[in-house]
């Protein structure tokens, strides 16, 4: 069999399988049995690939997976993420478009703690969107800073989608995690330049009200208890890693205690709350899982049935400079987006990109962060991005789809501009990994 046909049995059986509605991770285990059996002699080639999947369950770059989780689940259900909000909130004072930039501020704040794009666009958009109508906002002002700011959950760490793609591609989740860091805080930056712009523009966007006048003293009061511990716990465990103190692992477990501290400083950490947290995180925990066991497998079949070699040779030998070949696979991202959550794309495309930017002598921390982005942009990419119905669930029912459409356009547009920014300045993602080297 030719690899090419190997190849269309293989995504084939995928797609039919997850068109018929199979679980994604349940769709690629039926498709890897049945490659197993094609490619790997019948019955003795399916026992070996589940011995070689439940291998790659084993590994120590997955530990951080569960405590990342556990940790963004804790600030959440403990109170801790509305505690940082409130306080945001009353240290802007009378800041025009004050609650798009509580929103990008306090929603980086909590993106950095939960690592879940979903998650925080859900939260933002139940706290914040009703607050801002009410104020008077117009759709984009309040929309918009949400869904741009909840695709920061992907690349700020901790991250754990992040540390599932460094698994996947097998290449060190330490050094993804920490190249995020700079493009994530020049993305929240963009985020803010947006919205002052738009202000500027049109004032009645975000029109004034009062709000009580907060002293010195007290806006000095609130930074330090309310703000400075919760942001204080991702900065600690991001310089830890940086030079290379602990193993994300490590830094995942410290920062899962700093929250539990943190929480139980501020009297809110209770039974029923560790209970949802652990109940919460466990469920993501098993389908990350499963999804490793479903990727290691597939990625072995491809290499055995000859499909990943061909599919590199045929796309290598058109002479295509690198930077077209990146720019293809990005708009591969683009559009699968645009029809697939994040987790099915990573699965589909890992064991292909991966070793075709290898071999195309790309840096592959730099391109793990360039697909992050990609994944993030497509989040939020009409009219399918998942983002847009999660904030058409949380939003007023009066919204349409096409303010919602309107409102990411912008936000979209800053994302583009920190991939042309990273393809032009590749430091900007692998100096701080390499400060640790």
């Amino acid at each position: 069999m030719d690899w090419f046909e190997a190849l269309a049995l293989l995504l084939g059986a995928i797609v039919a399988l997850m068109a018929l509605g199979m679980p994604v991770a349940l769709a690629f285990l039926a498709a890897n049995i049945l490659g197993a059996w094609v490619f790997m002699g019948g019955e003795r080639g399916i026992v070996q690939l589940l011995n070689n999947g439940l291998g790659a369950l084993t590994t120590y770059a997955l530990v951080p997976i569960p405590l990342f989780l556990l940790m963004g689940e804790i600030f959440f259900h403990t109170g801790l993420g509305g505690r940082m909000f409130t306080a945001i909130d009353r240290l802007l004072g009378r800041l025009p478009g004050r609650l798009s930039y509580v929103t990008v501020l306090g929603g980086t704040g909590f993106s950095t703690l939960s690592g879940s794009s979903m998650g925080s666009t859900a939260l933002l958009g139940s706290l914040m969107v009703p607050e801002m109508n009410a104020r008077g906002y117009k759709s984009h002002m309040s929309i918009g800073p949400i869904l741009g700011t909840g695709g920061l959950a992907i690349i700020i760490p901790p991250s754990a989608l992040a540390v599932l793609l460094a698994t996947l591609a097998q290449i060190d989740v330490g050094a993804l995690l920490i190249a995020g860091v700079i493009p994530g805080l020049m993305l929240a930056g963009f985020y803010i330049a947006t919205i002052w712009i738009q202000t500027r523009r049109d004032p009645s966007a975000a029109p004034a009200y009062e709000v009580a006048e907060v002293s010195l003293g007290a806006k000095l009061g609130l930074l330090l208890r309310d703000v400075v511990p919760m942001v204080g716990v991702m900065v600690v465990i991001v310089s830890l890693m940086i030079f290379g103190i602990v193993t994300p692992s490590e830094a995942a477990a410290f920062g899962a205690l700093g929250v539990i501290i943190l929480a139980a400083a501020f009297r809110c950490l209770t039974v029923e709350a560790l209970r949802r947290s652990v109940v919460g995180a466990l469920k993501v925990t098993l389908m990350a899982y499963m999804i490793v066991f479903g990727s290691a497998t597939f990625s072995q079949l491809l290499a055995f049935s000859g499909a990943s070699g061909g599919l590199i040779g045929w796309a290598t030998g058109f002479d295509l400079d690198p930077i077209w070949m990146l720019l293809a696979m990005f708009g591969v991202l683009l559009v699968l987006g645009m029809f697939m959550e994040q987790i099915s794309i990573m699965l589909l495309t890992v064991p292909i990109f991966f070793p075709l930017a290898q071999s195309l002598g790309f840096d592959l921390i730099w391109f793990a962060l360039i697909m992050l982005l990609a994944l993030e942009i497509s989040f939020t990419t009409p009219p399918f991005g998942l983002l847009l119905f999660v904030m058409k669930g949380v939003a007023p029912p009066s919204t349409t789809m096409r303010e919602i459409y309107l409102a990411a356009i912008p936000f979209i547009a800053c994302s583009l501009l920190l991939v042309a920014l990273l393809i032009l300045f590749p430091p900007l993602a692998t100096w701080l990994p390499g400060l640790g080297g």
